[in-house]
């Protein structure tokens, strides 16, 4: 009589590697989650860390070139684009509560806008000061279409940019306070 040798595994041996490779799933998931939303903070901070080094690169170069002004009015060609910078005094000595040499917008034309923000200026800010900018724009554009990684909004009575990350349900955001140049961030 021949023996059949038994080949494979049995139901049971299935079912238990089964068992223990679904509690090793439900515990390591919580995990992953927890490495995707880090990967997210850690993005925002790296974006928020390379436009506060874009504004004070920015500003560096006006002080490097002896604070050029166009009638009282500082700017700075920084990287092949001019900037608008803010400055501490008007032209009738007054104090604008601003300090000097911090970018607020793009010196596109020969009327300055007034120092302060908007949001084409916030927009304009971050994809000029940075290198290689993620998609920006409006919150409404944002909204409406997902290719965007950041919408730029501005607190004018404040005069300060908001950028919101928009990447899945993250809403972390940066603020650029133009007054002091200080950008902060806020990760929720």
């Amino acid at each position: 009589m021949k023996k059949y040798q038994q080949q494979g595994f049995s139901l049971v041996e299935l079912v238990v590697v089964i068992v223990v490779l679904g509690l090793l799933a439900v515990a390591a998931l919580p995990r992953f989650l927890d490495i995707t939303e880090e990967a997210k903070k850690a993005s925002i901070e790296g974006v928020a860390g390379g436009y506060a080094t874009g504004v004070l690169s920015a500003r560096a170069q006006w002080e490097a070139l002896a604070r050029p002004n166009d009638s009282g009015n500082n700017y700075v060609d920084y990287d092949g684009t001019e900037f608008w910078l803010t400055r501490s005094k008007n032209t009738d000595g007054s104090d604008t509560g601003f300090r000097d040499g911090y970018p607020y917008a793009l010196k596109e034309e020969a009327n300055m806008p007034s120092q302060g923000t908007s949001e084409q200026n916030c927009i304009d800010l971050m994809e000029n000061l940075l290198q290689s900018a993620p998609k920006v724009g409006t919150e409404l554009e944002a909204d409406a279409d997902t290719s965007y990684k950041f919408s730029a909004s501005a607190n004018e009575s404040d005069n300060t940019c908001i950028y919101v990350q928009r990447e899945g349900t993250s809403r972390h955001e940066f603020v650029y306070e133009l007054e002091t140049g200080r950008v902060t961030v806020t990760l929720q």
